[in-house]
Order: C-alpha cells, then sequence, then structure tokens
C-alpha cells in the first residue's frame, strides 16, 4: 500500500459517499449514511488503517486527503440534512394548513336524556291543571315508605315490593314513589295538587322490562269533593295529550293506600286497539295505577278524612317512554350508548 493508492482509496470514498448523500429523501436514510462514512466503524475509518504501513513522510500528505475526505463527507451531510428539513417543514405546514375563509365546523346541539325528557312532558301536562313538583328523599324509613300507607310490617302487600335496605335501622331504598305523598301531606295543608318524579329501586332481575332502578313519577290531589270523576277525567287528559286521541278505561287493581283502586290503559299506541304483539292482542296498555287515596293514609297525613278524599296516581316513567319513542328495551335508558341517545335530538 503506497500514497497514491490510499488517496486514489479515499477520492473514490468522497465521491460514492456524495453521490449516495444527494440521492438520499428521508432523514432517516441521511443518518443511517452518516454512520456509515463516518462512524467509529465507518467506511473512512476502514481506510485509514492503511496509514500505518505506510513511509513516515507520506502519513501526513494522506492525513491532509483523509481530513478533506472527511470535512467534504460532513458537508454534504448538512447541506442534505437542511434540505430535507426544510422539505419536512414543508409537508407538514401543507398538511397543517387552515383556510381562515372557511365556515366553522357546526357544534353539536345537546339534548335531554329520555327519562328527564319524559318527565319534564308530564310534569308539563300537569302543571296545566295546578300539580306543583316537590321531591322525596331516595333513603326512606319504613314507616314512610310502608307503615304510613297502610302496610304495617306483617301487612302482606310487603311482598310486591322487593326492598333494598340500608345499614341504617329502619331505613331502606324507597321502593316507590309513594312515600312522598306523606310527606306532601304532613307539610302541606288542602287542597293539595303535588307531583312527585323520582327514582326508585328494587332488587329484582334485571330484563327487557325490568331494573333495579327506575323512575317513578307520583301525582296526589286532596280537597272537599274530590270524587274518581275528578280522577278519570284528569287521566283522560293526561293520555290525550302524551298520546293524541285514543279511547281509555278504568280496571279494577289493587293497592293497600288507595280504595278503590284501579289500573289505567289506554288504548294500544302501536294497533290502534286492533290487537297485536306488543298489547297481547288485548288493544290495550296499562300506563299506570291509580285510586282513592285511603282514610288510614289520610289520617297519617294529619288530614281529616271525613272533610277531605283525594286521589293518587303513579306511573313508571319507562314505560311512558317505551311507549312514546317505541324503545323496546328499558335497558338502553342506562347504558349511555351515543347510538340510542343520539335519536333523540
Amino acid at each position: 500500500m503506497d500514497f497514491e493508492s490510499l488517496s486514489a482509496d479515499l477520492r473514490s470514498l468522497q465521491a460514492r459517499a456524495l453521490k449516495e448523500i444527494a440521492e438520499v429523501s428521508d432523514p432517516a436514510s441521511l443518518e443511517a449514511l452518516q454512520i456509515q462514512y463516518l462512524g467509529k466503524k465507518g467506511d473512512l475509518t476502514a481506510v485509514l488503517r492503511g496509514i500505518g504501513a505506510l513511509p513516515a513522510e507520506d502519513r501526513p500528505r494522506v492525513g491532509a486527503v483523509a481530513n478533506e475526505v472527511g470535512e467534504a463527507v460532513k458537508g454534504a451531510l448538512a447541506v442534505r440534512g437542511a434540505e430535507l428539513h426544510a422539505q419536512v417543514q414543508a409537508l407538514r405546514l401543507a398538511s397543517e394548513k387552515v383556510d381562515v375563509t372557511l365556515p366553522g365546523r357546526p357544534v353539536g346541539r345537546g339534548t335531554l336524556h329520555p327519562i328527564p325528557e319524559t318527565i319534564a312532558a308530564i310534569t308539563e301536562v300537569f302543571g296545566q291543571f295546578g300539580f306543583v313538583v316537590y321531591e322525596g328523599p331516595e333513603v326512606e324509613d319504613d314507616l314512610t315508605n310502608f307503615q304510613m300507607l297502610n302496610m304495617p310490617p306483617d301487612h302482606p302487600a310487603r311482598d310486591l315490593w322487593d326492598t333494598l335496605y340500608v345499614d341504617i335501622p329502619g331505613h331502606l331504598l324507597r321502593t316507590h314513589t309513594s312515600p312522598g305523598q306523606m310527606r306532601v301531606m304532613q307539610t302541606t295543608r288542602p287542597p293539595i295538587r303535588a307531583l312527585l318524579p323520582g327514582r326508585c329501586f328494587r332488587y329484582e332481575a334485571v330484563d327487557a322490562s325490568h331494573g333495579f332502578e327506575f323512575f317513578q313519577v307520583e301525582g296526589l290531589m286532596v280537597d272537599e269533593g274530590t270524587s274518581m270523576a275528578d280522577l278519570k277525567g284528569l287521566l283522560d287528559e293526561f293520555a290525550h295529550a302524551l298520546f293524541g286521541p285514543r279511547k281509555t278505561r278504568f280496571r279494577p287493581g289493587y293497592y293497600p293506600f288507595t280504595e278503590p283502586s284501579v289500573a289505567f290503559d289506554v288504548e294500544c299506541v302501536v294497533c290502534g286497539g286492533v290487537g297485536c304483539p306488543a298489547c297481547s292482542k288485548s288493544g290495550w296498555m296499562t300506563i299506570l295505577g291509580a285510586g282513592m287515596v285511603h282514610p288510614v293514609v289520610l289520617q297519617y297525613g294529619g288530614i281529616d278524612p271525613e272533610r277531605y278524599q283525594g286521589f293518587a296516581f303513579g306511573m313508571g316513567v319507562e314505560r311512558i317512554a317505551n311507549l312514546r319513542h317505541a324503545v323496546p328495551d328499558l335497558r338502553y335508558y342506562l347504558e349511555n350508548d351515543l347510538r340510542f341517545l343520539d335519536q333523540f335530538r
């Protein structure tokens, strides 16, 4: 190995490096070329290993050529690196370019969940008849939830409610909104027109038509001379307001806190009374239970049953919402699936 051949190798390495650097198209490949030619184990280092075999007077000359080659490669890498950086920046700016003259994207408007929306629709109808909305606690005591509603501890009607008790002795998660009647009667003198929406809890298996957590709306009217005819007329107007003109009827029912008790049916909103699977081919759908307030309940509320009479009614909000919107499964209301909720915009 002599000076001439080693210099020729260095110039050849320079030419090859400059050509590859000029053709590289991305920063990662450029970094790989820098390591290939200028790294500790790179091509330039490999050529310079031959310096030791040269005469002493030729070594400085080869070193000068090696420095020149190294500076040329470094310069080419820097120039090409700046070019690639500029290209990357230009592409990024082009991709992020915003036309400020374009109209803004429309902002989607929210909407009420179908349960509070249905409660609002119910309260709007009864509000036109002078009913005022009251609220009661979700954790009730046994006295108010059962005993004052004519269900003492040994009453068989308690079996109708699968009760969830809490750690506080004598307290439970309310099984219905009916105990709100007692709180209204104990704090308000007749005439009373009260509406009590709220969440209730029962220990039930969850399926398409049952849930352990659900909503009810309770209504109470107490005044002198209140009758079943008043109740029927009010519920007729309510049914017509929510479901349009259709037939309604009372059927005998049973609730320990009303006497007499009735179930209130409307003509099937699906088939119009002809008979279909939705109404079990009966042509009727039950939307609520109602009746005249039991005298014992009035007495617990501090109201003289000899002077005043009252009626009460209670409805499941999910059932009303199902009929209004043709929803087949009440579990949809609690799943927070936007595909379902967006339909109510």
